[in-house]
């Protein structure tokens, strides 16, 4: 099953939250704000997409945390800070795609 990964706060996740209620694809919503990926899950999420492209180097998190002048790990950072990530994050299976992918989406259809 298609799973959505985000905040409710993100207008990107609710973006795609009302693509696949409109469309009647089935998703599971996992709200990163009530609980965090397991490490089995972010295991997939970095073997599918580069950890520094999902940084969110505009997000208020960043910017407060100094995170443009230090070094740091980007796959550590985003397991323990996920206020980090860009979100959303849809999951099928062992693939990951971040942001808003219509035709992904589309695709978990079948899969369903």
């Amino acid at each position: 099953m298609l799973q959505i990964i985000g905040t409710k706060k993100c207008t990107q996740t609710r973006k795609a939250l009302r693509y696949c209620k409109e469309r009647s694809i089935p998703y599971q919503f996992v709200n990163l704000e009530e609980r965090s990926l397991s490490d089995g899950e972010w295991a997939k999420v970095f073997n599918s997409l580069n950890a520094e492209s999902l940084i969110d180097e505009e997000s208020k998190y960043y910017k407060k945390g100094g995170y443009s002048w230090r070094e740091y790990d980007p796959e550590e950072e985003l397991m323990l800070h996920s206020e980090l990530l860009k979100t959303p994050l849809l999951k099928l299976g062992q693939r990951v795609v971040q942001g808003v992918d219509t035709d992904f989406l589309e695709a978990s259809r079948e899969h369903a």
